[in-house]
């Protein structure tokens, strides 16, 4: 039998999660599931037949978060004396490369175009302020956050980052940063000193790079698989997600899985948070609906088979409302004696963290972005802009508070004192469960809240995160906790559904069917009061939200 070489196309993004109707299955057919690379290196890392791994890396591949879990899955494989080739024709053509070229030197040996560059850049948290063109347009935004970190209302209420916005968008490009150099440093066998004057000399020709020791060889694909040859022998080349497919078709396999009888149950929740069914966001991402997730768990926890389960979180928030009902199933599967251990991935803040925050065990990536224990809510007044383009709206309204969440009316005195005082509410339930549900006291949740993000790595430190480490970690956790050893587990996702029944729906909101497909929308359902203005707001500049416990970061790897 030829031995196999795998090979990973790292130059696209990756799916958290598998798409859960034909519409997405199409639309993300060329898109591997990052579960299914990580699984597939861990299974060859032991396979005989498996030989080496070659992977092209670049353009606008893995997230940071993404990457780190790639990174320790290719450590893997290495540690298990077989060779690892990362490819490029270029680490950023004269611009940032950063995040590639993070990735590439965890292999054993970095190829890259002799026309090519590393663009080792560093790191740059930026965020966008939309003020200024909101006055112009005529737009009012009224509205109240806390805290002072709960930066996502200077999107709507500033001209520049806050000196608090500034310290925690600082404070997440230095821990980035750090983990970045550490990671280059390590395998490249180059000083921590090193890797900063080469970040600041950046970006560095091929030739430059090569001298600096940041690649092993220049040189054009060809090349790079002409020399796989000579080093291997004759080999045969396989995507890593065709070999994982293959190993899970394979009879002996596939009858040992069904013999198995503990299985841990993984359930995605990716997305914004909204109430209802999860949706599809336009062509290209879902939504967490609070329906689908939270069936999927009591599925999970009405399975005898299931004796723990893994909530693989990828989400920056939204809804409060949804976050709770999500955080409540999740209570109750551990008061029915199954533990359940949240896997973070590249965001997991304000209503991500709520959701994740009652398991037994909450593991993340250095650089998976979470914290945001926060909120933020009001709208925008657009009575001046539809004035000044002949539009105008009349009504009658019975009730005091009415015309409280209407575009056309300012807040009154009292309308604004109601508003304070749900944000009050909705800050003091967060953290007091925060508290609660980690062990902490009031004191210490309040230091690591008021709506500030964390990386992962400086999230653990304050207690809000357990341990470092991606979806396997959080498998091997769950094994743990339930006394089963990983290789006896089978994991276990919830169930697709045929087409008759996924048009017809579910019998009853117990059954397992209810927590599957998606709705039947392609945008997000209609929210109410200050939710539905605000996500309809920043849905017209591009912005994404969904809802009052959102993260407000956007930054860039450069």
């Amino acid at each position: 039998m030829t031995p196999t070489v795998l090979e990973l196309d790292l130059t696209v993004p990756l799916l958290e999660a598998p798409p859960q109707d034909a519409i997405g299955a199409v639309l993300h057919r060329r898109r591997p599931l990052l579960r299914d690379l990580v699984e597939g290196l861990r299974l060859a890392a032991y396979d005989p037949s498996v030989t080496g791994l070659v992977a092209h890396v670049g353009g606008q591949g893995p997230t940071f978060a993404q990457v780190q879990e790639l990174r320790a899955a290719v450590r893997v494989f290495a540690d298990a004396g077989k060779p690892t080739v990362a490819w490029s024709e270029t680490y950023g053509e004269f611009g940032p490369g950063t995040l590639p070229y993070y990735l590439a030197s965890a292999f054993d040996q970095v190829w890259l175009q002799p026309s090519g560059d590393v663009g080792l850049t560093g790191i740059m948290a930026e965020a966008v302020f939309v003020k200024d063109a909101l006055t112009k347009l005529g737009v009012v935004p009224e509205m109240s956050r806390r805290h002072e970190y709960k930066n996502a209302a200077d999107t709507f209420l500033a001209t520049q980052m806050s000196d608090a916005h500034r310290e925690a968008a600082g404070r997440l490009a230095a821990s980035a940063m750090e983990q970045v150099v550490e990671g280059v440093s390590t395998h490249r066998k180059l000083a921590s000193t090193q890797v900063r004057e080469l970040v600041d000399r950046s970006p560095l020709s091929a030739k430059d790079a090569l001298a600096a020791g940041l690649v092993d060889r220049l040189g054009y694909r060809d090349e790079v698989y002409t020399e796989l040859r000579k080093r291997l022998g004759e080999v045969t080349f396989r995507y890593v997600q065709r070999y994982r497919q293959a190993r899970q078709r394979e009879p002996r396999q596939a009858l040992s899985r069904l013999q198995r009888s503990p299985g841990v149950a993984v359930v995605y929740g990716t997305g914004p948070i909204h109430l209802g069914r999860s949706s599809r966001r336009g062509l290209s991402s879902t939504s967490i609906g609070s329906d689908t997730v939270t069936g999927a768990l009591r599925s999970a926890a009405a399975d005898p088979k299931v004796r723990a389960v893994v909530l693989r979180v990828d989400s920056p928030g939204g809804s409060y409302v949804a976050s709770d009902a999500v955080r409540r199933e999740v209570v109750r599967l551990r008061e029915a004696g199954k533990p359940v251990v949240v896997s973070m991935g590249t965001v997991a803040a304000s209503g991500g963290y709520f959701v994740s925050m009652a398991a037994d065990s909450l593991v993340a990536q250095p650089g998976t972005l979470t914290g945001s224990i926060g909120v933020f809510g009001g709208k925008a007044v657009v009575r001046d802009m539809l004035d000044r383009v002949g539009i105008a709206r009349d009504g009658v309204a019975e009730g005091r508070n009415a015309a409280m969440f209407s575009a056309y009316h300012r807040f009154t005195a009292d309308e604004w004192r109601r508003l304070e005082e749900w944000l009050d509410q909705v800050y003091d339930d967060f953290t007091a469960k925060v508290a609660a549900d980690r062990g902490l006291s009031r004191e210490h949740v309040e230091k690591a809240a008021r709506g500030r993000v964390w990386t992962g790595a400086d999230a653990r430190e304050r207690g809000l995160v357990d341990e470092l480490g991606g979806f396997e970690r959080a498998v091997e956790i769950a094994c743990a906790r339930v006394g089963i050893g990983r290789e006896e587990a089978t994991l276990r996702f919830p169930a697709r559904v045929g087409v008759v029944e996924r048009l017809r729906g579910p019998e009853s909101s117990e059954r397992a069917a209810a927590s599957a497909g998606l709705g039947s929308g392609l945008g997000l359902p209609a929210a109410s009061g200050p939710a539905r203005m605000l996500a309809e707001l920043t849905s017209a500049l591009g912005l994404g939200h969904a809802g009052v416990l959102t993260a407000p970061v956007l930054w860039e790897l450069r």
